[in-house]
């Protein structure tokens, strides 16, 4: 499979407006992210964010109550390292500038841009801008400027330096997906030589530090003070490299200059084998529409950009393109993004279901404070570990994200086989979840003979209808929960009984788990013939059509909480979405039955919506349909479809764009280690070809309209059925990365 030459540019995007090409345009390395901000203008959310910075303040309640969240955290925007101060040797600035282009290289990892300064004197200069950050040496970012003449060719002032934020004011808004800024940070700065800068960064309440380092690489250079003389009528290149440090607890920052030996040629070096291997792991490509071929590989390279990858890090609700969402981590993760990296880069994978584990003492620490007994229960939006909502109807209710996160755990394993992962950590989250569920739960006597097991007062995924009994969804969620920690304690009994007796987990615990998973009530609507969303949504009024108007969404912005909620509307996919997770669940008819009745009652006003209800039309063989919200999908920031993508790319939508393609048009799912494919193709493409790895075998899936082919690239055989016919692919040896 060959990739092909894939680049973004400025005709490829829904509009220029300076924010949102910073998102665009954004480059990081799952540990920071620097926007792609106007070197010359800028503006006050331009920066660099790294992953899992954050600081912290009290969270104001006109009324608070026990177990309220305290604490806000919000992710720090740093010093804007693309900025550059050009002035005339006669003191004339360059304080504004135009974008000419801009070029994205997918294969690469490079930025190249053009602008044209102007000073207020009407001269002008052309800059050209050249720019990558490490990935395998994730601590390195490098950019270069070329300076030429325009309409002045004459002597110029370069200065560049780490400059202290200005305090931004931050915009009120009652949008709760906008950046909101945190408190100005400590910041010490000097030069350790003319060429070089360090910088050190200490919140004031979160107590974490990092340092930064910038050094001029052009021979001779000097940060503050260089000269460049364009009367020669040649370009002029300035070479600069910065160093981002390990994030740290106060007063243990290595004071230690690092050498800054990564020059943009090797950072270009290190990106060419960090992205060949992606590639050749997870390429995608679709026939019949450019524009969309090109929009998937934009998201399949933006999903890794933004993935933490060392244990301790998730990946923010819009990576580290922008502080919207304040840099929480979320159920996405788990639910939207990590299908991605389990069958594509499962070393990913497993790091981000690491970062779970390493805040497992603060979730047992919630489910305490949330006054059950016994397990653990993960904060709904985080960065520490802690819960961050101030919200708790769409917040801390969402008791769901323990089952999402149990789910991740066991599809991990059931596609890697990495029992050392389940055995030193996995186990551990399902157990300590399992054991939240039942502690939570409640008995629910019908009559003399006729029991259930219920789960009261919860919110489902659509946060539109919340606290509410027996969401389907929630309920399906903790059922597997259940089923999935007697499963996996079954297995460590059989390879190390003495870890599972470390748990305390006795044979009358697994039998107790496996009755209340057997009992768990699922609502279902004899009058429709569906499941229904919970105990009280069916028999809400639907919302009033003169509500309708696309001026009225998203309504969350539009109606007070206590509005929406009296109403039969749905934000996102809901039971729909555990229909995709489970599909034996239920019949092809009963899934029609389901997919008309809640695609009427729902928005989509969430990002993680539409993905779904893409999937389940390509199931159900109505690929018209299938296409269409595909395409909302996977070119949603690509044309600001929510208007809000300056604040950073929906990063569950760009997993979802993938799951899409590979659950939806092909039919991919795996079941007791057998590949089923099937295929749905729209007419609008002509073909359809990925790549993606089941344990440790690679397959390549190559879709037309009236032809489907899987191919063994490199590994143990694997069984396989496609269109409903089963056959066995052999081993097949090759070299590995």
């Amino acid at each position: 499979m060959t990739t092909r030459d894939y680049h973004l540019t400025l005709k490829d995007v829904g509009g220029h407006q300076p924010e949102y090409l910073e998102t665009i345009f954004s480059l990081a390395n799952g540990h920071f992210g620097v926007r792609a901000n106007d070197p010359i203008s800028g503006n006050p959310i331009s920066g660099t964010l790294i992953n899992g910075f954050y600081e912290t303040a009290p969270i104001t309640y006109g009324e608070g109550g026990f177990g309220y969240a305290k604490l806000h955290q919000t992710i720090v925007n740093l010093a804007d390292l693309r900025h550059l101060s050009i002035s005339t040797l006669n003191g004339h600035p360059f304080t504004t500038s135009k974008r000419l282009a801009a070029d994205l290289n997918l294969n690469t990892g490079v930025l190249t841009e053009q602008y044209q300064a102007s000073s207020q004197q009407g001269e002008t200069i052309q800059l050209t801008v050249e720019s990558v950050i490490g990935q395998n040496r994730d601590s390195f970012w490098a950019i270069r400027y070329t300076l030429a003449a325009d309409n002045y060719a004459g002597p110029l002032v370069v200065s560049k330096s780490i400059a202290v934020p200005a305090a931004a004011e931050e915009i009120a808004s009652a949008d709760p997906r906008k950046t909101r800024m945190a408190g100005i940070p400590d910041c010490k700065t000097d030069f350790t030589a003319p060429n070089t800068q360090r910088y050190q960064i200490q919140t004031k309440a979160s107590q974490l530090a990092v340092t930064l380092h910038l050094q001029m690489a052009t021979p001779g250079g000097s940060l503050l003070n260089y000269r460049v003389d364009l009367s020669d009528g040649q370009p002029h290149a300035l070479d600069y490299q910065a160093y981002v440090g390990v994030v740290s607890r106060h007063n243990t920052i290595d004071p230690i200059v690092p050498v800054l030996a990564a020059s943009l040629e090797e950072l270009e070096d290190d990106n060419r084998e960090f992205w060949g291997k992606i590639w050749r792991h997870s390429e995608v490509s679709v026939g019949g529409n450019p524009e969309l071929d090109l929009a998937i590989h934009y998201n399949i390279f933006q999903l890794n950009q933004s993935a933490g990858r060392d244990g301790r890090t998730d990946i923010p609700a819009k990576g580290l393109s922008g502080s919207g969402y304040e840099g929480h981590y979320f159920w996405d993760t788990e639910m939207y993004m990590l299908p991605y990296f389990i069958y594509t880069h499962p070393q990913m994978a497993r790091q981000l279901l690491q970062y779970r584990y390493q805040v497992l003492p603060q979730a047992r620490d919630r489910a305490r404070e949330m006054g059950v007994a016994h397990g653990a229960l993960f904060a709904w939006r985080t960065i520490n570990g802690e819960e961050a909502s101030a919200y708790y109807p769409a917040g801390t209710a969402q008791y769901h994200i323990d089952a999402d996160i149990a789910y991740a755990v066991g599809k991990y394993y059931d596609v890697t086989g990495d029992w050392d992962f389940i055995s030193q950590c996995g186990f551990e989250m399902v157990l300590e979840t399992a054991r939240f569920w039942v502690d939570f739960g409640a008995w629910h006597q019908l009559d003399a003979k006729t029991k259930r097991f219920e789960f009261l007062t919860v919110t489902g995924p659509d946060e539109y209808t919340a606290l509410v009994n027996n969401n389907y969804y929630t309920n399906r969620m903790a059922k597997h929960n259940l089923e999935l920690v007697v499963k996996l304690a079954a297995e460590l009994a059989k390879h190390d009984p003495n870890r599972l007796m470390a748990f305390n987990v006795t044979p009358a615990d697994l039998e107790h788990f496996q009755d209340i998973a057997d009992h768990i009530y699922l609502p279902y609507s004899q009058q429709y013939q569906i499941n229904a969303q919970d105990d009280s949504f069916l028999s809400k009024p639907r919302w009033p059509e003169d509500r309708m108007a696309p001026d009225n969404f998203p309504l969350l912005l539009h109606y007070h909480p206590l509005t929406i909620y009296r109403y039969q509307i749905a934000k996102q996919a809901d039971t729909m979405l555990a229909d995709y997770l489970f599909p034996r669940d239920l019949t092809h008819d009963q899934l029609e039955r389901e997919y008309d009745y809640y695609e009427q009652v729902t928005t989509h006003d969430s990002s993680l919506s539409r993905s779904i209800f893409s999937i389940l039309a390509a199931r159900l063989g109505d690929t018209e349909k299938a296409y269409r919200y595909f395409m909302d999908t996977a070119r949603m920031d690509l044309v600001d479809l929510q208007k809000n993508t300056a604040d950073g790319l929906h990063l569950a939508n760009l997993g979802g764009s993938w799951l899409a393609l590979v659950a939806g048009f092909s039919g991919f799912y795996v079941d007791h280690g057998v590949v089923h494919i099937s295929n749905h193709l729209p007419q609008e493409l002509t073909a359809l070809t990925y790549r993606l790895t089941v344990g440790k075998s690679v397959l390549q899936v190559d879709l037309k309209p009236d032809e489907t082919h899987v191919q063994l690239i490199s590994g143990p055989s694997v069984h396989i059925d496609v269109n409903g016919q089963a056959e066995t692919l052999m081993a097949v040896t090759a070299p590995t990365d």
